[in-house]
């Protein structure tokens, strides 16, 4: 498989530490490797590899990550940022870069599973809310007119018309931003990548968020879920072989006047969603887990079960405002619980 082409952002850090086990006990040597990407650290757990091949697996996966981080950026010059300029200027079609074009097919067709509700074309409303890069010393409300300007003009996905490789928006208030999708896209493109590097027992993870192949020596990989607000362990969750695990929570954000703000903005409103605290999906695959536990959190208590049926999500586990946590049976099935005195509510399958 090849990934993207871009050349890579200097400054990357990599750290690697190699464990490995003595060979009487028959176990396998566990690799772990530390990447700066994504303005964050991920976490790659690599299971029977040595450590020259380690260094060489994590160096590999280090320049891909640069690369996607750098071609996928909403506001840095880029892939992206040149196509949003391109769409508020109202461009005729144009062709697509490589490296956005499969993000853009696959959040199109996420866009219309969730209802609208995953929609990365809102960039306007990420920018107006100060989450395109300002300082959070500098973070506060929008004025309310400014908010409704843009969600009266209605920009979404289904505005982007793709045509081959070529691209344009019927919409000038399109403007992508990935953040809902583009960690968990990256997760799926780093296995893809161990995969053909012939690694079969691995995870990769950003801040507590993971998918893994295979298993850890024979057995499961799992992942912890925080509390709400950042602190404790409210759950820990078994990952079934080839699995990926995604919690929103709005983790950016900042406060104004006594008040929180995120950015899990819901496009109907233009407005941080109300309603739930944090949304933990399990799927197949990272890049729709990512996207469902935001659009579930957007959808809040009462709607989060349709969206998660069209979207065809088997496992959620939601926190409501009020601390309840609301979740199918098959996730009841799934989840360990640590926090105690929490109101469960049980929904219908899903399946």
């Amino acid at each position: 498989m090849r990934l993207l082409a871009l050349p890579c952002l200097r400054g990357a850090l990599i750290t690697l530490l190699v464990v490995t086990v003595a060979a009487c006990t028959g176990k396998d040597p566990v690799a772990r490797g530390k990447i700066n990407a994504f303005d964050s650290t991920i976490e790659v757990t690599l299971i029977g590899v040595n450590r020259q091949r380690a260094n060489e697996i994590t160096d590999i996966l280090r320049q891909d990550l640069a690369t996607m981080e750098a071609a996928w950026h909403a506001w840095r010059d880029g892939p992206v940022s040149r196509m949003n300029v391109l769409f508020n200027a109202g461009s005729e079609r144009f062709a697509a870069p490589p490296s956005v074009l499969p993000l853009l097919r696959l959040s199109k067709a996420l866009y219309t599973l969730s209802d609208g509700l995953f929609n990365p074309a809102i960039g306007h409303l990420y920018r107006a809310w100060g989450f395109h890069g300002r300082p959070e010393a500098c973070l506060r409300p929008p004025p309310q007119d400014v908010i409704d300007v843009i969600v009266e003009q209605r920009p979404s996905m289904d505005a982007i018309a793709i045509d081959g490789f070529r691209v344009s928006s019927d919409n000038q208030t399109t403007k992508l931003d990935f953040r809902a999708i583009q960690r968990g896209y990256a997760i799926d493109q780093a296995i893809a990548r161990l995969q053909e590097l012939g690694v079969q027992n691995a995870s990769v993870s950003i801040d507590g968020n993971l998918r893994a192949i295979g298993s850890r020596d024979g057995h499961a990989w799992s992942v912890a879920v925080r509390g709400p607000d950042g602190s404790g362990l409210l759950a820990t969750l078994k990952i079934k072989g080839n699995e990926a695990a995604f919690t929103a929570a709005g983790d950016n954000a900042f406060v104004w006047e006594g008040r929180h703000y995120h950015d899990l903005i819901d496009p109907r409103s233009g407005r941080p969603a109300e309603g739930a605290t944090s949304v933990t999906v399990l799927h197949p695959n990272a890049s729709t887990a990512n996207a469902a536990a935001a659009a579930l959190f957007v959808a809040g208590p009462s709607e989060w079960h349709r969206i998660a049926r069209m979207m065809g999500i088997r496992y959620v586990m939601l926190t409501d405002d009020q601390g309840r946590l609301h979740m199918n049976p098959a996730m009841q099935a799934r989840v360990k619980l640590h926090a105690r005195n929490r109101e469960v509510v049980i929904s219908k399958p899903l399946s």
